[in-house]
C-alpha cells in the first residue's frame, strides 16, 4: 500500500553563498521557511521539484521537504529540517551569528 502524501516544500542550498533556501509560490527563492510554498498535492510538488532542479546556476542540492501547516506558515515535520533552517551548524557564521553565546 502507497503511503498518504504530505505537504512539502521545495529546499536547497543557494549556489553561491550555501544558505537553506525555499522556493516561494511566484518563484522566488527565499531563506525564510515561513515564506515557502506549501504543497499539498504530490503531482503538483513532482513538477515544482523538476522545476527547480532545472535551476542549477541557482541553487544545487533540490529535493522536496516535509512539513506541516503552521499559524505562519510551514515548519518542519522532522529535526533535519529544523536544523538546516537555523542555519550553518559552525557557530558565528550566517544566521546564527546574533545568537549569544552558549559556552
Amino acid at each position: 500500500m502507497a503511503r498518504e502524501f504530505t505537504p512539502k516544500v521545495v529546499t536547497a542550498n543557494a549556489l553561491i553563498e550555501g544558505d537553506v533556501v525555499y522556493l516561494t509560490a511566484d518563484d522566488r527563492w527565499t531563506r525564510d521557511l515561513a515564506e515557502a510554498e506549501l504543497l499539498t498535492d504530490e503531482a503538483e510538488a513532482d513538477y515544482r521539484l523538476l522545476q527547480a532542479q532545472a535551476r542549477a546556476g541557482e541553487v544545487v542540492g533540490a529535493y522536496l521537504a516535509e512539513m506541516r501547516p503552521g499559524p505562519h506558515g510551514p515548519e518542519p515535520a522532522h529535526f533535519r529540517e529544523a536544523f538546516r533552517r537555523t542555519g550553518p551548524s559552525n557557530r558565528f557564521h550566517g544566521k546564527q551569528a546574533e545568537e549569544p553565546s552558549r559556552a
